[in-house]
């Protein structure tokens, strides 16, 4: 029998042990997690300048509408002043000159129900088709709403206005409510939506099925679509709602004014001789103004949010 063989490893000298034992560490680098974005202190810094800048004339407006119209005066512009005075201005707005402010209220929630609700019910139908079927001339119409979404509305007010005059439309609600109908971007963005909302063998499998086109639309289509429609529905409600050059050149009656015009009439009282100075309701009523928009917005952002990343990511 042979005996096996055994190898020995020399030990190391001490001086390598030792030197072992004396060199330095290297530091390992943080391994990046892919769920933890990497933070920057400029862009840190950039963001709360920006929401700094958004976030500062909201609290003047809060701030300032409490006081009364010599505490605005007297105290500082950031600041509460010694007298609260919201409730009472909130009551004085309402009830000032015959309460006209209810009436350019209700103006304004009438200009965007049939304004804003129809751009958003024509984008959406103009969106769908544009998206959904083709036709002669579509790369035509593409180019048009891409042009009209680049042309701003003031540029068209004038024509609008001239046009309006001729058929005795102006100074009356249908001024404010039919221009408003129209919406580029509205329907650019539906257009963009639909594309990639709806799948097309889903619309060929209800077609199959024997489903008439308004059927597919409306049962297939239309809860499909609903991110998109949440979106155009608030860009097109803050257009209209914030709406002032339009009207301003549309309107002389005061009764039709919306809140935008009737508010820079008040604030226009101060600079007229014998007029009143009211800031206090001006601020007020703004306050008044804003809310609605930021109720629409927290209640629907998890809608328009998704809207807005529609098209954005290629399959």
């Amino acid at each position: 029998m042979s005996t096996p063989v055994t190898t020995s490893v020399p030990a190391a000298p001490a001086e390598d042990s030792g030197r072992a034992k004396s060199a330095p560490r290297l530091r390992r680098a943080k391994a990046h997690r892919p769920g933890r974005p990497k933070r920057s202190k400029l862009l840190t810094a950039l963001t709360s300048l920006v929401v700094l800048y958004t976030v500062a004339p909201l609290i003047w407006l809060a701030v300032n509408a409490t006081k009364t119209q010599s505490g605005l005066g007297d105290s500082n512009g950031l600041w509460f002043a010694d007298d609260f005075a919201l409730w009472d201005n909130i009551h004085d707005t309402f009830t000032y000159h015959d309460g006209v402010f209810t009436r350019w209220l209700l103006n304004t929630l009438l200009y965007v129900v049939l304004g804003a609700g129809g751009a958003t019910l024509l984008a959406v139908l103009g969106g769908y088709a544009l998206a959904k079927f083709d036709f002669p001339g579509k790369r035509g119409i593409f180019a048009t709403v891409i042009g009209a979404v680049a042309v701003p509305g003031t540029a068209l007010a004038v024509p609008t206005f001239l046009m309006f005059s001729k058929m005795g439309l102006t100074d009356t609600p249908w001024a404010v409510v039919i221009p408003s109908l129209v919406s580029p971007f509205g329907l650019y963005l539906m257009w963009v939506f639909a594309t990639e909302a709806i799948p097309t063998e889903l619309l060929e499998a209800a077609r199959m099925d024997g489903a008439s086109e308004a059927r597919t639309f409306f049962q297939v289509a239309l809860p499909l679509l609903a991110p998109g429609i949440v979106t155009v529905l608030l860009f097109t409600t803050v257009a209209t709602w914030n709406n002032y050059f339009l009207p301003l050149i549309m309107l002389k009656d005061p009764e039709w004014y919306p809140l935008t015009l009737g508010l820079s009439a008040w604030n226009s009282q101060a600079e007229t001789v014998g007029g009143e100075v009211i800031f206090n309701l001006v601020i007020t009523g703004s306050l008044i103004t804003i809310l609605p928009l930021i109720a629409a917005f927290l209640f629907l952002q998890k809608y328009w949010q998704s809207g807005l990343a529609a098209g954005s990511v290629k399959e």
